[in-house]
């Protein structure tokens, strides 16, 4: 009994491990957006996905021109959303 506790943990371990990395999000830049038709193409190492937007997703919120980070699933937004400002470089300190 306690071998397939351990084998049912390390299963469910690696399904966790892998939904994980899938899951990971793409950075890109809007090139264009059609709130009407619901799309919106974003260039992702320099080449152009179009997409849809799932019904959750506020195509109001971006603009052509923004940097954005996203997830996609078949051609399909799940989410977006403006990406993370770099940090501003601090000044050096000290003598």
């Amino acid at each position: 009994m306690k071998k397939l506790s351990v084998v049912l943990v390390v299963v469910l371990s690696l399904c966790l491990v892998a939904s994980i990395a899938l899951a990971g999000g793409k950075q890109g830049t809007i090139k264009s957006v059609d709130a009407k038709a619901g799309s919106v193409v974003i260039t992702v190492d320099g080449k152009d996905e179009t997409l849809k937007a799932d019904k959750g997703v506020d195509l109001g919120k971006v603009k052509a021109g923004e940097k954005v980070e996203f997830t996609a699933d078949k051609g399909v937004v799940k989410e977006i959303k403006a990406a993370a400002a770099a940090p501003a470089k601090k000044a050096p300190v000290g003598c």
